[in-house]
């Protein structure tokens, strides 16, 4: 019985001996991987953990409510390929298969729509209050290239631009859409027609005595031009212009 107990507490001492070199080993490895226990980590304080997921949330919120941020980033999307956005499923899903000025009406005073439509919708940072069907939708850019936009704008049968008073479009963005249709047709991405004329047969070259040079004076009484002995002037209109000029008439 005491020969085992003495074994027992000479196994006991042995390990208790090599429990602190053990432990100064595990430590020499980790100042090594310069990684610290995880008994010896300080957690952070909960107000640092509360103000990090604060700001987080509310960051998230404000880029999700905030609609200029929004726009500005569509806006980019589409700004080098605007043409790109009336192909998209957003342009779709908000007008579908009709043009962007379809059903819009200004908002005005009384019964009697204005006559014109407003300057530009757009002055510095401030927008009207109810602005045209191209200022509402600032993915909606004019540009020679977006020939499914100005094609909107073009009457199908006359292939003339619609009066703005139809449209509902600013003077501004009218000026823009002219002169972007006109680019357009100048490239050839728009169809326009030139008006059919008729060839009457008659010689508009220049040997015509009227727009050739100019003949030397006849010799003897006949008129200096050819034509002027076949023309004979309205006698009515001759006594017209005696009777207005007599007192300027000699003899």
């Amino acid at each position: 019985m005491a020969a085992y107990m003495m074994n027992g507490f000479r196994i006991f001492s042995r390990e208790l001996t090599s429990a602190p070199l053990q432990y100064r080993y595990y430590q020499s490895c980790l100042q090594r991987l310069q990684v610290r226990p995880l008994f010896l980590q300080t957690p952070p304080p909960p107000s640092a953990v509360f103000s990090h997921h604060f700001w987080s949330s509310a960051a998230s919120r404000q880029k999700e409510a905030d609609p200029d941020l929004q726009a500005a980033q569509s806006l980019e999307r589409y700004k080098d390929r605007p043409w790109d956005y009336l192909d998209s499923e957003e342009y779709a899903e908000r007008y579908g298969s009709r043009a962007v000025w379809t059903g819009y009406r200004r908002n005005h005073k009384g019964g009697i729509p204005p006559q014109k439509t407003r300057r530009t919708c757009i002055r510095g940072d401030k927008i009207c209050g109810h602005p045209c069907p191209i200022c509402r939708d600032p993915n909606i850019i004019i540009h020679h290239q977006n020939v499914k936009l100005l094609q909107q704008f073009i009457s199908p049968h006359t292939g003339m631009v619609y009066d703005p008073t139809l449209t509902g479009v600013c003077m501004k963005q009218q000026k823009k859409l002219n002169e972007a249709i006109n680019k357009a047709r100048d490239d050839g991405l728009l169809p326009f027609q030139i008006p059919h004329v008729d060839f009457s047969g008659e010689d508009y070259s220049n040997s015509h005595d009227a727009v050739g040079l100019t003949p030397p004076p006849p010799l003897s009484s006949e008129p200096w031009y050819k034509w002027y002995g076949e023309i004979t002037p309205n006698e009515k209109k001759v006594e017209q212009v005696k009777k207005t000029y007599k007192a300027y008439l000699k003899g």
